[in-house]
């Protein structure tokens, strides 16, 4: 036989985990290299009344929590930092595009929505048997 069901899942969750922990590491690292970003993030959290000092806490969603999915050890753990960065990203930076169409007929919060969507994924589906530490 072909096809095994069980072993399609574990490699459906592998190709998930590591789109998922390359894309959302990409905006990390920048972050780290560019670390003036974290003033702008930190001025969004001032104008809704959070501390400034919370933009640091893009690290953990943007850099621990994707090398966590990508090794798939505590994964479901990176996926519940991923999926808390991104709620931030929607609420502090697109929260007034929610409704709105791009100019190619998306979703203008198409993006971010789909990185929390797999960011829950992760969280509720675990690792799969491909993983560093499975869960």
């Amino acid at each position: 036989m072909f096809f095994n069901p069980i072993l399609a899942d574990d490699i459906g969750k592998l190709l998930l985990r590591l789109m998922l922990g390359t894309v959302m590491l990409f905006h990390g690292v920048y972050k780290v290299f560019h670390p003036a970003a974290l003033d702008w993030i930190g001025g969004m959290l001032a104008k809704m009344g959070l501390p400034m000092e919370l933009a640091f806490a893009v690290y953990l969603g943007e850099v621990l929590g994707p090398l966590l999915v990508i090794v798939g050890m505590f994964s479901r753990i990176g996926g519940l930092l991923i999926t808390i960065n991104m709620v931030f990203a929607i609420v502090l930076v697109d929260r007034a595009a929610l409704l709105q169409i791009d100019k190619f007929g998306g979703w203008q919060v198409e993006t971010a929505a789909l990185l929390l969507v797999c960011g829950l994924a992760v969280l509720l589906g675990g690792s799969g048997k491909f993983a560093a530490r499975p869960d």
